[in-house]
């Protein structure tokens, strides 16, 4: 929410103070809630006498449970902090709104409750000085230069306000932060901040806007997103006038995180990307239409990550991937239509690990994957597709792992588009050629 002129006159900021000595004082008995409970319980434990699994579990569950006794201490001592440097900066901001109203009033000018100011010293005239002021040949000027300087105490009380509600979203930011959990230590995801900045000045920072920014040459774009915890369904279907027939979603997320950006200076292109999940999720779909027919089911519980980056000059590129999973997962897939040809079906439980690179030339590129499972599972696909940007992607991949094993796979890509970019370019390259070679002969004549 905005806040106005008549919410910043009359915003009480005295009580910040009480609040942030609630938040120290929380922080300093967390503090003492992690030593007592290190010493009464987790170290009562851990005297020697139990031994075994069931004691290796207990402890890895009491060394979280401490951790995040200390990290609830780190979040409320930040807190604290950011509300004792709220108040400082609000009461400023707040105290220069009020100090413009006073100097307006004292110069005849009336501040209304919007912040709109309006002279009024005309208002106190004598009826003698009325009417000398109506006749004065000046009178239209002068009324209109009041107007002129009304308007700009009005601007001026405005940009005033807009101060104090900037300063308002940084302290939301803040806090905000302060409480977001995004580390897998102590529980994980969603506990306490141990992280948390307590200087207003570093933690209600805005989030940098994406966009291009040159240095030397080259020009960056970035962007990056999180979201969670969170869990939602979706269902709809049958549509028969789209040919789907049905589809459902239900999600559970504790957390999602992407980021990606490119470097680009002339013909040369450096990408990236990184992505990271944590949660459960479940979907089916199916449908038929014009362009073909296609049914799948998945399902997935766990955390997965994954980052890839590519380098591109001209038309020679090379890429590489790494992706990492440690859950269950299981799916099946068979699609047929315009866009390719999709069939495979998985089934895993365990951790995975998984690896790829390739290159690519005038848009026709080969690559090779290989995978580590440590975990019973399955997997058999064949793919041949066309991805959101016209690429065509083929390649079959098989695995299997009792225990400990993997799978590999081959890839091929065809980029239409950028084959016929490297087609014209050399089609170029061959008719600036034929010219040089004519003007040379034709200079001997």
């Amino acid at each position: 929410m905005t806040l106005n002129y008549h919410d910043v006159m009359t915003a009480d900021l005295s009580s910040f103070a009480d609040v942030s000595g609630a938040w120290k004082k929380m922080g300093e008995r967390f503090g003492e809630l992690k030593t007592d409970y290190e010493k009464h319980v987790q170290g009562v434990l851990a005297n020697g006498n139990w031994q075994g699994l069931a004691f290796g579990a207990q402890q890895q569950n009491a060394s979280a449970t401490a951790f995040e006794y200390g990290a609830a201490k780190a979040e409320a001592l930040a807190i604290a902090s950011l509300l004792t440097d709220a108040q400082t900066e609000l009461t400023r901001l707040q105290k220069a709104v009020k100090d413009l109203v006073e100097d307006a009033e004292k110069k005849e000018y009336k501040v209304d409750s919007s912040g709109k100011a309006t002279y009024v010293g005309y208002d106190n005239l004598s009826p003698q000085e009325r009417f000398s002021f109506q006749h004065d040949p000046d009178h239209s000027r002068l009324l209109a230069d009041a107007r002129d300087k009304a308007q700009g105490w009005t601007d001026e009380i405005a940009k005033a306000v807009k101060a104090v509600d900037a300063a308002d979203q940084s302290v939301k930011r803040a806090l905000s932060r302060a409480t977001s959990d995004v580390s897998m230590d102590g529980i994980g995801i969603g506990g306490f901040n141990t992280k948390a900045e307590g200087s207003l000045a570093k933690a209600g920072k805005e989030d940098p806007k994406p966009g291009k920014e040159k240095e030397e040459g080259w020009v960056s774009e970035t962007d990056s997103e999180a979201t969670g915890p969170g869990v939602g369904t979706d269902a709809s279907g049958p549509n028969v006038g789209k040919g789907k027939l049905a589809e459902a979603e239900a999600h559970a997320d504790l957390g999602r995180a992407k980021a990606e950006g490119t470097l680009t200076n002339g013909p040369m292109k450096l990408a990236g990307e990184a992505e990271a999940y944590a949660g459960a999720k479940a979907s089916a779909a199916a449908g038929i239409t014009n362009e073909g027919a296609q049914a799948e089911a998945k399902a997935f519980a766990g955390a997965e990550a994954s980052a890839n980056g590519t380098a591109d000059a001209g038309p020679v590129g090379v890429y590489a991937r790494a992706e990492a999973m440690a859950g269950v997962e299981a799916g099946v897939n068979a699609g047929v239509g315009l866009d390719g040809v999709q069939l495979g079906a998985e089934a895993f439980a365990g951790a995975k690990g998984s690896v790829g690179a390739g290159a690519d030339i005038g848009g026709i590129g080969a690559g090779v994957t290989a995978e580590g499972w440590a975990g019973p599972g399955a997997e058999a696909s064949l793919n041949a597709s066309k991805d959101a940007n016209g690429v065509w992607h083929f390649g079959p991949k098989v695995g299997i792992s009792p225990g400990l094993g993997g799978a590999v796979g081959f890839e091929f890509t065809v980029d239409p588009g950028k084959v016929v970019d490297t087609v014209g370019d050399a089609a170029g390259a061959v008719g600036d050629a034929a010219n040089w070679v004519g003007d040379g002969i034709g200079s001997l004549f």
